[in-house]
């Protein structure tokens, strides 16, 4: 009997339910079977939508390339970020990945007008007066290795917090950090592959 789940990782949590270096992991949050795992990852020091399940086929189908899933991320960036950074990142930019220059596909940045309507986040981020740290939106169809850091980080406006809002029609909406829902097999299929 296949189960999903659609969990809102907190902040400096661990995407695993292995216990590792006194770090908390999903085991701290999460009472789900044994055989029920992630969906890819979320950093430690990121947070938001994770997708556990013991359905081998969706994880996948999720995670290969060829796919191309929207993954949409709700970012906020140390520095008043400039519509020519945010073109840049658009347009691809070039980061490390595993030692390897690659070149990010294109994909939609836009600068929130408003601060997205989110939990607080404990510990809440340094916060210094004269500093701006407004929130950007990232729709992504890739996932290396913390792409999205680097991604800003290349264009002068450093990650402060990396939330993972949407993997396709699947969001966070309401869930706050360390809760969790259930979802039938016929709902997840259809908001994730439209079947």
């Amino acid at each position: 009997m296949f189960q999903y789940f659609i969990v809102y990782k907190p902040y400096q949590v661990l995407s695993q339910f292995s216990a590792e270096e006194n770090k908390q992991t999903l085991k701290n949050y999460f009472d789900v079977a044994k055989n029920v795992y992630p969906v890819g990852r979320l950093d430690y020091d990121s947070e938001g939508l994770l997708i556990l399940t013991n359905d081998t086929s969706l994880n996948h189908r999720l995670l290969h390339p060829s796919f191309l899933h929207e993954r949409e991320y709700y970012v906020q960036v140390d520095g008043n970020i400039t519509q020519r950074a945010l073109q840049q990142i658009q347009n691809g930019v070039d980061i490390n990945i595993d030692g390897k220059n690659y070149h990010t596909k294109k994909c939609i940045a836009n600068l929130f007008e408003t601060e997205p309507n989110i939990p607080l986040r404990n510990p809440p981020i340094r916060f210094r007066k004269e500093i701006p740290a407004p929130w950007i939106q990232l729709i992504l169809t890739e996932g290396k290795n913390r792409q999205v850091r680097k991604m800003t980080a290349k264009v002068g406006f450093p990650t402060l917090r990396l939330i993972r809002y949407r993997i396709e029609k699947i969001q966070l909406a309401n869930l706050l950090p360390g809760e969790m829902i259930e979802l039938s097999k016929q709902t997840i299929y259809q908001k994730l592959f439209n079947e």
